[in-house]
């Protein structure tokens, strides 16, 4: 199975835990990333603490906890390499479903993407049987 299969197909929630420049970490809920055709992933990221993160220090990391009983899931350790400033992109990639008002009223929205430094499992350091894009 293919990353962008998995993501496409297992349900869950995830976790985005970024750092800034002096080492102090967050972690905020994320809904799943966007596989692009070059191989990145992309985040729609509002203008907080995350995105501000992730401005002073590129490396990230996704944790996906899959639904069901247990601890399944994957890791995602991630390097931030470019980022989109188009609005019209940033809607298009959103899957949240807010009227345009409540849209506007939280703040610009930016295509933050990845690339996929390594993957492993949610619990151990084997593979995650998951080939990556």
């Amino acid at each position: 199975m293919t990353l962008n299969e998995y993501l496409s197909n297992v349900t869950g929630y995830g976790i985005l835990a970024t750092a800034d420049r002096e080492g102090r970490v967050d972690a905020a809920i994320y809904s799943k990333p966007h596989t692009l055709k070059d191989g990145t992933l992309a985040f729609i990221m509002r203008d907080h603490l995350t995105y501000h993160n992730i401005s002073e220090n590129p490396h990230a990391n996704y944790l996906f906890i899959e639904d069901g009983p247990g601890y399944r899931g994957i890791r995602l350790f991630l390097k931030k390499v470019r980022e989109e400033n188009d609005p019209a992109l940033a809607d298009k990639m959103t899957r949240r479903h807010l009227t345009p008002e409540e849209d506007r009223a939280r703040g610009p929205k930016y295509v933050v993407c990845f690339s996929l430094e390594k993957i492993l499992p949610l619990i151990g350091s084997g593979s995650p049987g998951i080939d990556t894009p």
